[in-house]
């Protein structure tokens, strides 16, 4: 199952060449891009680890790409995204966020469905992935 979050996700995956060009739409717009990385791409997880900090005050696309190479050697087998965030006054918030990194077996979501009181049903989703410990998720 492929996991589809932030732009881009119904397209197949950017090449590096892509990748860069969006990188430079986003240093050209003076907007701060930053790597995350994570195991649980689960929707609501909005907290994912942070590669390095957020890369204010770079000009070239050529040193997130860097880092995002470093990144790929240490995370490779995670999901990783890359986000652009504008501090523009009355802004200040993501303007883009995309996936630039996935495992090579991604296991998809699981739907439990929940009866509750009224006849009413609940469904709550949740990610294969965490079956397995923390660091043992996408090990094969």
């Amino acid at each position: 199952m492929r996991i589809t979050q932030g732009a881009f996700s119904f397209l197949p995956d950017l090449t590096d060449e892509q990748i860069t060009a969006q990188v430079q739409y986003c240093l050209d717009n003076g907007w701060a891009v930053n790597l995350e990385y994570t195991d649980d791409p689960h929707p609501r997880n909005t907290y994912w680890d942070m590669w390095g900090h957020p890369m204010f005050d770079i000009a070239d696309a050529a040193g997130v790409m860097m880092e995002l190479a470093n990144c790929r050697k240490a995370h490779g087998d995670l999901y990783i995204r890359m986000s652009a965030f504008d501090s523009t006054h009355g802004w200040e918030s993501v303007k883009l966020s995309f996936i630039v990194n996935r495992p090579a077996n991604e296991p998809g979501f699981r739907l439990r469905r929940q009866e509750s009181g009224g006849r009413n049903i609940r469904y709550t989703t949740e990610p294969y992935a965490t079956d397995k410990p923390e660091g043992d998720r996408y090990a094969e």
